[in-house]
């Protein structure tokens, strides 16, 4: 028995679409235990309970990976990541089930080899990097293969999240960004992406400000999550800026003030009562395994 934990993960951070991801201070934990055969799934939600839990379908897809059989497997569900509001719930869970295949059979794979399996299963990088590598990571596809760049991020940040009461799906979120976008546009982008990079680095909190202005995605989709303007404004008062988390339907307030960033947490659960509103960390490390492992099948 041994138990995998993976942490949340908020992509895109505006300006780095599907390129940008950082990891959270939010987990899903997974305890993995033999049985005889097939799969029981215990915690989580109650329609997951089942060989389509999107945890043990990695499992299934790490173990043929390594060219193993799929042993009977139980799986003791603990999430504290909400699904489909932007914060890697899909992510973890696939990371989840990869690293719980490769700790089974004895850790043939290192972090890259769960990374590039990970994205196959994911569809892009910027989730599953920090989930694995922890921090802020920056990925990118070469030759069909993730190449990633880790961030220490600056000791300085204070991160909050907003989340409403109303799920977001990617599929909705994907369906309304435009197909095309100008030299200008893509020129614009890449500047404030390689910029917000360093300034979370360095803990620049005007560079921050400068660089979390994006105009390829947030336009298009702060119209689906609802009182967007609302939180972005409370967040601009006190100097503090906000961006989608994900797809949404979360927002990410970023401030060097933890002082000023606490005012913020406040006032927005006054204004959405109904609404998850906390202060996070930044989750160190990407996955962790602990416990004694339960080594290969029979």
């Amino acid at each position: 028995m041994f138990k995998v934990t993976v942490p949340a993960t908020s992509a895109n951070l505006g300006v780095g679409y599907d390129v940008m991801g950082l990891a959270l201070s939010l987990s899903l934990t997974v305890t993995f235990s033999p049985q005889p055969a097939g799969v029981t799934v215990t915690g989580g939600e109650p329609r997951f309970q089942n060989a389509d839990n999107l945890i043990y379908r990695a499992f299934v897809r790490g173990c043929q990976a390594l060219s193993q059989p799929v042993p009977g497997v139980h799986l003791d569900v603990v999430s504290e990541i909400p699904a489909a509001r932007g914060l890697g719930s899909s992510a973890a869970c696939i990371v989840a089930g990869l690293v719980g295949a490769n700790q089974w059979f004895g850790e043939p794979l290192d972090r890259l080899g769960v990374l590039q399996l990970a994205t196959a299963m994911e569809g892009h990088p910027d989730n599953v990097a920090p989930a694995i590598f922890g921090q802020l990571a920056a990925t990118i596809m070469a030759a069909e293969k993730p190449v990633v760049a880790h961030y220490q991020v600056h000791p300085s940040w204070h991160f909050a999240v907003v989340i409403p009461d109303t799920p977001l799906s990617t599929a909705e979120a994907r369906a309304v960004l435009p197909t095309q976008m100008s030299y200008a546009e893509a020129s614009y982008q890449m500047g404030h992406c390689t910029l917000a990079c360093t300034a979370l680095e360095r803990g620049d909190h005007d560079l921050l400000q400068a660089a979390l202005q994006d105009k390829m995605q947030e336009p298009y989709r702060a119209k689906l999550i609802p009182d967007f303007d609302q939180v972005r404004a409370l967040g601009a008062s006190l100097d503090i800026p906000v961006v989608i988390s994900g797809a949404g339907s979360t927002m990410l307030a970023i401030s060097g003030d933890g002082h000023r960033l606490q005012r913020f947490v406040n006032q927005a659960r006054m204004q959405h009562p109904n609404w998850q509103v906390q202060a996070l960390a930044i989750a160190q490390h990407g996955y962790q395994v602990g416990g004694a492992s339960c080594a290969v099948a029979e």
